[in-house]
């Protein structure tokens, strides 16, 4: 079955590095879409259609990133970022979404913004996180990715699955990789993710993007 993932996308470099993570992973035949979200809708006509019109631009300008015109987008009304993506997932029957790091991360590593977060703490989709800087290496491609498992997981089948779309080797947890994919914690609500101290502490090291999976859930590439 084809993975459809949303793009969280509002047009700022960190993250045209979700597109890049995103073009990286459609050679795996996943399916992408764009989303944007607005906080609110403006009481004034004439400002809620220069609003509407500039979160079209946004996605107009990821679709021209990606070299895909007829890429699907969306542009949710939601106070949350987080709660918008979920409910779009929920609709579209995404399984991953994507996200850029924080704007503050250093090239090469890993960070996850607010919204991010919000769902890396009991959110019910897989979350991948491109790592800063991704979107300067036009020519790159994922080689190596390696897992963290936890008990019971699925990221190991989930890996083994990617590794065999994308031509990729399946490496040493402690190597470098391309792309590190994570289990939830065992104790975490079947279909939910929740990352324990140990968890965080290997996403604050990893020099590769970030893929984290609901408890029990295996994304099939």
């Amino acid at each position: 079955m084809t993975v459809h993932a949303i793009v969280s996308y509002d047009g700022t470099p960190n993250d045209d590095d979700a597109l890049a993570l995103a073009r990286l992973l459609a050679s795996a035949d996943v399916s992408l879409a764009l989303a944007y979200v607005r906080h609110a809708r403006e009481y004034d006509p004439r400002r809620e259609a220069l609003e509407a019109f500039d979160a079209e631009r946004r996605l107009e300008h990821g679709a021209v990133w990606l070299g895909d015109p007829e890429i699907e987008r969306h542009v949710v009304v939601d106070p949350s970022t987080s709660s918008g993506l979920s409910r779009l997932a929920a609709a579209q029957q995404a399984q991953l979404i994507l996200f850029g790091s924080d704007y503050r991360t250093p090239p090469g590593h890993v960070e996850p913004g607010t919204s991010a977060q919000g769902l890396l703490e009991g959110g019910s989709v897989a979350i991948g996180v491109a790592c800063a800087g991704l979107r300067a290496e036009p020519e790159t491609r994922i080689r190596a990715i390696s897992v963290h498992s936890e008990p019971g997981g699925t990221a190991l089948r989930t890996a083994s699955s990617l590794a065999d779309a994308l031509d990729a080797d399946l490496v040493d947890a402690h190597a470098p990789a391309d792309l590190i994919v994570v289990d939830s914690q065992p104790h975490a609500p079947s279909g939910r993710i929740a990352l324990g101290g140990a968890t965080r502490g290997r996403l604050d090291s990893a020099r590769g993007s970030v893929i984290v999976l609901p408890r029990g859930v295996q994304l099939g590439f």
